[in-house]
Formats: C-alpha cells, structure tokens, sequence
C-alpha cells in the first residue's frame, strides 16, 4: 500500500458477494497529495493505477468532486463493506458519505445502467456486462429508498451469477433491466435535491491543511 493512502477498499465481486474461485481482488482508494505539490505549475495526479494488481486510486479532491456529482462507482467505494486500510483522514471520510448523496442519483445510476444496455447485443450480448447492468439498478433503487447504495447483492447471487454464466434468456434480462428501471424512475427519493457541499469542502480544506 501506498503511503499517502487515506482509505482503501474492496470493491467488484468480492464487494459484491458475486465472487467465485476465479474472481480478482479489485481495489479502490483514496489518496492525499502533498499541499505544497499543487503550488506548481505540474498539477498532482488525479488518478493512479496500482501499486497492486487490480488496484485504481483518487486523489482526494477528484474523489470528492465525483462523488458530488453521484458518480456511481466513486460513492459505491464509500459503502464498501471490506474496508482493507483507514486513516483518520480515511475515516472522516466515510463518516462523511451521506453529504455526497443527492436526488443527482436517480440520473446518475439509471443513466450508467442504460448506457451499459445500449451497448449490449441482444445477438451476442456480454454476460458479465448485463450482470452488472443489473446490479447497478438494484444499488440505484436501493439509495434513492434508503439514502445509500446496495453494495452487497448476495441475496440476489444466485439469479445474478446465472445471468453472468448467459443461462437466463435475454428477453429475461431485458425484462429485469425494464422494470428495475421503471421503478427507479418513479420511486419517490428520500435523498436530498443536493449535497452538501460545504461539509464536503470544509473536509477537503483539513486534509489539505494537514498535508502543508
């Protein structure tokens, strides 16, 4: 692990419950460039891959502005149930993921979802694709009723992985993704029109104040 980490998480199958004997370890973190670093005219990485296999990082403050904008793969890292390293900086960080959540879900998690279905091929489709076409919906409809998202899909790992192993009849899949999507758009959202900016901010600036 890298040592300017502040969180770092489990995320894909095994964040899933869908993982098998073949699954990957993913894993996605958060790091803290150096304040002093951003006073150049070369800007920090906003990303990073690696060190490990498998593994993808923000730096903090692109963490932040996507998960404001209710990316979908940034806030899931947020709820990840296998948390592998935290900092303080880490913790005051997932104490803080209900300030990113807003009603921007509702487009957010339904408009990734539809833009995995568009590139399917009902001919040929990609399983593994429609499996998580699937899974995004359920985690979308779940944060609009609850105000997080569904991370954990293990009670539905049975139905998923099928789909993933192409033993369900597109026409199936097809009519899952369609009704997890009409409800998506008509359940009422318990999640606020917007986040809250100014708790969001008011982290970021410490974590730059404790990296001077």
């Amino acid at each position: 692990m890298s040592d300017d980490l502040i969180l770092s998480v489990v995320m894909g199958s095994r964040a899933y419950g869908l993982q098998t004997d073949a699954s990957d370890t993913d894993r996605r973190g958060v790091f803290a460039a150096p304040t002093a670093a951003f006073w150049r005219l070369d800007k920090p990485a906003t990303h990073r891959d690696g060190p490990l296999p498998e593994q993808f990082s923000w730096e903090v403050e692109r963490f932040c502005v996507l998960a404001l904008e209710a990316n979908p793969t940034v806030l899931e890292c947020l709820w990840s149930p296998v948390v592998e390293l935290i900092t303080p900086a880490g913790r005051r960080l997932r104490d803080l993921r209900g300030a990113f959540v807003s009603a921007k879900a509702h487009s957010s998690f339904a408009g990734y979802a539809d833009a995995q279905f568009r590139r399917l091929d009902p001919a040929a489709p990609k399983w593994k694709q429609a499996m998580h076409m699937i899974r995004l919906l359920m985690s979308g409809l779940h944060l609009v009723r609850h105000g997080e998202p569904l991370v954990d899909v293990g009670r539905h790992r049975e139905r998923l992985l099928a789909i993933k192993r192409g033993e369900v009849p597109w026409a199936e899949v097809d009519a899952w993704r369609a009704a997890l999507s009409a409800e998506l758009a008509t359940t009422p959202s318990v999640l606020p029109a917007a986040p809250d900016r100014e708790r969001v901010e008011e982290f970021l600036i410490g974590v730059r104040k404790e990296n001077l």
